[in-house]
Order: structure tokens, then C-alpha cells, then sequence
């Protein structure tokens, strides 16, 4: 599969790595306002191919992304530090506006899956702007959130952060929610899991995991200026089930017609994702406070993307 990438800094090159590494795509098209800078993130990664799978790695301008199945929208502005992601909206949204304009004058067929920040509120521009069905239009959403979260209570526990199932909803932001009531370790619940580990979960491990996940992004872009590493690897895991038709369940952000009594707002939830794109919505087992905090997340949104409009 032909996988497009506008946009080439440290999210975007980050994705195109983890996809060369992983096999996920045969070709990938490197698409950045200086075609010099993406020339270079093109001939450094493919100079990786050979460790790992076959793949074609190159630079170009939108023309270049012709045929592409799926095109990741990376472009925008970096966050600053301290600055929360929906006060990069008015920066970010213009950027998009041509973006979009240049990938579906070359790709119009493609699936858009969106990076840029603030995610949840970018992944509505791009499916206003494209004119695509809804499940073709992604937003990588809490895909991070739900792996730290997944991350840190594996750790807590002593087990492989494969074997926690657990999701992250809402915003990708300050509002986002931990759904603990839902989460699963193996086939049991986290709670009664933990305390057969001798690993209980108090109140005061679910607030250090809490701070964990919410302030993740915050902490590392205090220290090294901005996240990349584990959003790339989340990048490359939604185009390999979209590539596979895996019909995965990822906590990724897209239209959502209600959730909790708020209409017509992105935002995450687990999706069934395939070569179509997300083929279905799950809704979470969520305790009262848990819906509470959902549906302010999704009001908050809605609040940001009419501000938009």
C-alpha cells in the first residue's frame, strides 16, 4: 500500500520510520513545505530499509502522493511548552485549509489520517475541508493516551502492557478520560487482577497513573521540546490495520453522531478499523463519574470547533 505523509518533522518522519521498520506500507511519499528538508528525512530513513522490510521511500511535492491509499496529515505548528493543544487551533487550522486543497487534488481516493494538533477539532476541518465519507477521515486521536495508560498499569501490576486492555476517551488533551471500569487486564477486571498480583490499585496509584497519562505530553515537552516517538509508532499501527484489514479495536477520533447526550462531535472511542476505514464505534462500560467527565470533554469540543466555524 502507497502511504503518503504531508508534513515531515518529528511526528511525521517518526511515522514513516516506525512504518518502514514495522512492513507497514510498500511505498511511502514524503510531502513537506521544503522539498529539500524532505528529500533528507526520505534518503535518512531509507537508508533503514535494508535492516528491516522492503519499501520504497521518497520525496516529492502533492503530485507525488498520486495513487497513495492513505495520506497522513502531519503539517502544522509545533506545541509550545505549557501550551495546551486546542490554543494551537487558529494556527493550525489555515495550514490545513491548503493541505487538504493539495492531497485531494492529487489523492482524491485517499483516506486522510490526521496528526496535527489540536487533533480531535483538525480531524473535523479535514472532514469538512475533504468532502470524505466519515469513517475515511481519522484522527489518531487517544491512541498514545490509551498506550501510556495501558503502559503505566502494566507496569504497576508486573505484566506485559499487551495483556491491559484499556482505553483512553474524549479529547487527545487536558479533558481526556481514563475509563477505569472498563479496563482489563487478561479477562479480569484491573482491580481484582492487581490485588492477585499482591499490586493493588488505590486511590493513590489511580492518581499517580492519572498524572501519568494526562501530563505526559507536558513533562516530555518540558525536556526535549516535543513528543514524537510514541505517536509515530501509534501512526504506523492504524495504517497497518487499515493496510491488513485488521478490523482492530483503536481508541482513534472521528465524527461521532452522539455521546452522552452531545451530538455531532469528534472525538475517541474504541473504532473497529479496516481497509475501509472505521467500520464501527464501541461504547465503553463507563461509571457515572467516568460519563460525567465524557460528556464535558465532548462539550468542550463542540464548544471549540463552532468557535471555529
Amino acid at each position: 500500500m502507497k502511504v503518503g505523509i504531508v508534513g515531515v518533522g518529528m511526528v511525521g518522519s517518526a511515522a514513516a520510520y516506525a512504518l518502514a521498520l514495522r512492513g507497514g506500507a510498500s511505498e511511502i511519499v514524503l510531502v513537506d513545505q521544503s522539498e529539500a528538508f524532505a528529500r533528507a528525512q526520505a534518503e535518512d530513513i531509507a537508508h533503514a530499509v535494508p535492516f528491516a522490510h522492503p519499501c520504497r521511500v521518497s520525496a516529492g511535492g502533492y503530485d507525488a502522493l498520486n495513487g497513495a491509499a492513505l495520506v497522513i496529515l502531519a503539517a502544522g505548528v509545533a506545541q509550545k511548552p505549557g501550551e495546551d493543544r486546542l490554543s494551537l487551533l487558529a494556527r493550525n487550522a489555515e495550514v490545513f485549509a491548503k493541505v487538504i486543497e493539495g492531497v485531494r487534488g492529487a489523492a482524491p481516493g485517499a483516506m486522510l489520517l490526521v496528526a496535527s494538533n489540536p487533533v480531535d477539532v483538525m480531524t473535523g476541518v479535514a472532514l469538512r475541508l475533504s468532502g470524505l465519507p466519515v469513517g475515511r477521515v481519522i484522527g489518531s486521536g487517544t491512541i498514545l493516551d490509551t498506550a501510556r495508560f495501558r503502559s503505566l498499569l502494566a507496569d504497576h501490576m508486573g505484566i506485559a502492557a499487551q495483556s491491559v486492555h484499556a482505553y483512553v476517551l474524549g479529547e487527545h488533551g487536558d479533558s481526556e478520560v481514563l475509563a477505569w471500569a472498563s479496563a482489563r487486564a487478561g479477562s479480569e477486571p484491573v482491580a481484582r487482577f492487581a490485588a492477585q498480583m499482591g499490586a493493588a490499585i488505590t486511590g493513590d496509584v489511580r492518581a499517580r497513573i492519572d498524572d501519568g497519562v494526562r501530563r505526559a505530553a507536558y513533562r516530555i515537552i518540558e525536556g526535549k521540546g516535543a513528543t514524537w516517538y510514541g505517536i509515530g509508532a501509534g501512526l504506523a499501527r492504524i495504517v497497518q490495520a487499515v493496510r491488513d484489514d485488521q478490523r482492530a479495536v483503536l481508541s482513534v477520533s472521528t465524527f461521532t453522531p452522539e455521546v452522552e447526550g452531545v451530538q455531532d462531535v469528534a472525538l475517541s472511542l474504541p473504532r473497529v478499523v479496516g481497509r475501509e476505514g472505521v467500520l464501527s464505534t464501541l461504547n465503553p462500560e463507563l461509571a457515572p463519574d467516568e460519563a460525567v467527565a465524557l460528556r464535558r470533554s465532548a462539550e468542550m469540543l463542540m464548544a471549540t470547533a463552532e468557535a471555529l466555524d
